[in-house]
């Protein structure tokens, strides 16, 4: 892949493939995007160029926001910006969702579409039609909840709709290209000095850039033989896609698991990866049955059944998302490593928030020995457990009131730069 990008071959390589690569530079990855869209922004030119949106800033009560998503319904997005969108301050901005993704019949959808001032679905419509329709709206800030993963359509975003254009939490990386103007970040997550890296100017929130509410209710805690688990014995757990696991980071679990006798890896159930992973644990000395794998559960019941692990094991060079925010809601300790990556400091800007730093490695050795020291000493790990217990409801990573009044102080430096006419530049609450 590294040879694709040196030779600048555009459209080549997805961009959200390269984020699970282990050895990837964030400047790969913005190379890779740059290349994703280079063809498919030039093959609308003539399109963008008939549009022409033109717009007159003007000093105004409330600003427009615009969010834009496939993902408005009981999906992983939705799960963490409910409680966000449901804060917003409505005597400041006025909130609109334009939604090209299905309506599952689910009671998510429903409470969704009462958070927003209007919401619009744009499944039937074009990109360009799409865009005419947000211009029309007169939004003043739209917000990209996708970025590259599955069914996106930045392209919308290319015939720039609004004035100012926001890259935020559904894509842990840069978009690319010049049609973006503001990445929603925090300084653990990409520090200063990563800027290069990014086409986005870092829009700074101060503890992290992910929101999780408080009204997530924790469901009954199973039995461990409910969920399938031995009644006895540490019990380390990933709830993450099995894409993320790669074969380093899966050598550490078998050592783990290795090393502490009678403990079991949990993992989500997966029809492809759980021969695979089965398989691989054999090769690694460990016996197949020692990896439980947990079928999907709606989220109150998952959340319940998580305070059944011990220790949650991050994946690298791809962390943990809403899962680490979720173990950590349920009050399990998250084990991580932080790399030099958006989505490899994911968890580490968690922990940062929740108030647990000294689960954060920068090694895979690391990694390694923090896992086992807290797996090997329960005393320890009742300890970092209790500073858990305390934390959730007194540091930032839960409180959503506060960190919607950052967000939206964030918003309010856009706009009001944009008034000023300055160009989009590095802003902070």
């Amino acid at each position: 892949m590294r040879d694709v990008i040196t030779r600048k071959e555009a459209g080549k390589i997805p961009p959200f493939h390269l984020l699970s690569m282990p050895g990837m530079e964030a400047s790969e990855q913005r190379s890779c995007a740059d290349l994703w869209m280079q063809d498919r922004i030039e093959s609308s030119r003539m399109q963008r160029s008939h549009l022409d949106f033109a717009f007159f800033p003007t000093a105004k009560a409330k600003i427009r926001l615009g969010y834009l998503s496939c993902d408005f319904h009981d999906h992983a997005t939705s799960l963490l910006l409910v409680e966000l969108f449901e804060f917003h301050d409505r005597g400041r901005f006025e909130v609109f969702a334009y939604s090209y993704g299905p309506d599952d019949g689910k009671n998510m959808r429903g409470r969704l579409k009462k958070c927003f001032d209007r919401f619009t679905d744009i499944q039937e419509l074009s990109d360009a039609e799409a865009a005419q329709t947000i211009h029309e709206d007169r939004i003043d800030i739209l917000v990209d909840l996708k970025g590259y993963t599955s069914n996106t359509r930045t392209m919308i975003l290319t015939f720039r709709p609004a004035p100012i254009q926001v890259n935020y939490l559904g894509y842990p990386g840069t978009l690319g290209g010049d049609f973006c103007d503001y990445i929603i970040t925090d300084p653990f997550l990409t520090p200063p000095g990563s800027a290069a890296d990014y086409s986005e100017e870092f829009a700074y929130l101060p503890d992290t850039y992910q929101p999780h509410g408080r009204r997530c209710p924790i469901g009954a805690r199973p039995t461990r033989s409910d969920a399938g688990l031995a009644e006895k014995g540490f019990v380390f757990c990933c709830f993450n896609q099995a894409y993320k696991i790669t074969p380093e980071v899966f050598d550490v679990w078998c050592k783990l698991l290795f090393n502490i006798p009678g403990s079991v890896l949990w993992l989500l159930k997966s029809s492809r990866a759980e021969g695979n992973l089965r398989n691989e644990a054999c090769k690694r000395g460990i016996a197949p049955d020692r990896l439980v794998f947990a079928e999907e559960k709606p989220q109150s019941e998952h959340l319940g059944r998580l305070a059944l692990a011990d220790l949650v094991l991050d994946t690298f060079p791809y962390n943990a998302h809403t899962t680490a925010s979720d173990a950590l809601w349920a009050g399990v300790p998250v084990v991580t490593r932080a790399g030099a990556t958006f989505p490899s400091r994911v968890a580490g800007s968690l922990l940062q928030a929740v108030g647990l730093p000294e689960l954060i490695a920068t090694d895979i050795e690391g990694y390694y020995d923090l896992a086992f020291d807290l797996a090997f000493s329960p005393e320890r790990l009742s300890q970092i457990k209790a500073k858990l217990d305390t934390n959730r409801l007194t540091t930032a990573l839960f409180d959503i009131g506060t960190y919607t009044k950052n967000i939206e102080k964030l918003y309010e430096t856009m706009w009001q730069r944009h008034l000023n006419g300055l160009p989009p530049s590095i802003i902070q609450t």
